[in-house]
């Protein structure tokens, strides 16, 4: 079935920032946030920052708090994304019901994976999506109406490769129509092909499958990004991938403190 996706859509939508963003080549620049709190949102959100990570897989945020999240961050002009716990219909659709601007989805391991989470991402007729909340639209400065006809192709769909059988099937993975975005996780990466974490990122086995995870979405026209530690990775990565993910606010807070704290002490 052929329909505009992310990458092909002509909608134009302002408040989109992250697709507008990585649309025009930009790099934009993403973040995690696993703190349950509408004030940290709100910091977040002020930063500077492109796309803000609501992450409902690792963090400590129920269902209240993903919404208002989401709320919060997209009246500030941010892109809210939600990396989900899982692919079934039930989580995916009440991520989607908060107005989230794409989906993370971890551990995706086969194509049919992959396809089963652009099936309950989409509406009819590209999908199986149910209708019947009004917050989507309300997150995307729309009508219900409107929200209803330009969704399927804005929504940015991210697929996350983790494990050595999702690298193994990445080319299957990168081929289903409606992954917009394939997202590298490489601590869970390192864990599953090397038994350690964090790599120190001179393994070969490590390095073939960044290379390889990166080169099966450029064939198949996908954007790619990774998580990275800080601004200095950031900008090395510039040349590789479309887009990164700079740590998150926990690892953010214990960081000033700790290289704070050093100095006082020192």
């Amino acid at each position: 079935m052929s329909y505009n996706t992310a990458h092909t859509t002509t909608n134009a939508n302002s408040r989109l920032r992250l697709l507008n963003k990585l649309k025009s080549g930009e790099f934009p620049l993403m973040t995690f946030m696993a703190i349950s709190s509408v004030r940290m949102a709100q910091i977040v959100s002020l930063t500077g920052v492109d796309g803000i990570i609501v992450d409902c897989e690792h963090g400590n945020i129920g269902d209240d708090s993903m919404h208002n999240s989401v709320a919060a961050i997209s009246a500030l002009g941010v892109s809210p994304i939600i990396r989900v716990r899982g692919t079934s219909s039930d989580i995916l659709k009440r991520a989607l019901d908060t107005g989230a601007h794409g989906l993370m989805v971890p551990q995706v391991n086969t194509a049919e994976e992959a396809q089963q989470v652009v099936t309950y991402s989409k509406f009819p007729p590209q999908g199986l999506r149910g209708q019947g909340s009004a917050f989507p639209a309300i997150a995307h400065g729309l009508t219900t109406p409107e929200y209803m006809k330009s969704a399927n192709e804005t929504l940015i769909t991210m697929i996350q490769i983790e494990t050595a059988a999702g690298v193994e099937n990445v080319d299957a993975i990168c081929a289903v129509p409606g992954v917009d975005l394939i997202f590298i996780g490489p601590n869970d990466l390192a864990q599953s092909l090397l038994g350690y974490v964090p790599a120190r990122g001179d393994e070969p086995v490590f390095k073939s499958a960044i290379e390889k995870i990166v080169a099966a979405a450029k064939k198949h026209g996908k954007w790619v990004g990774r998580l990275v530690n800080n601004g200095s990775l950031a900008k090395d990565a510039k040349n590789t991938f479309d887009t990164v993910a700079i740590t998150g606010d926990t690892k953010a807070i214990q960081n000033w403190y700790m290289s704070e704290f050093d100095i006082a002490r020192s």
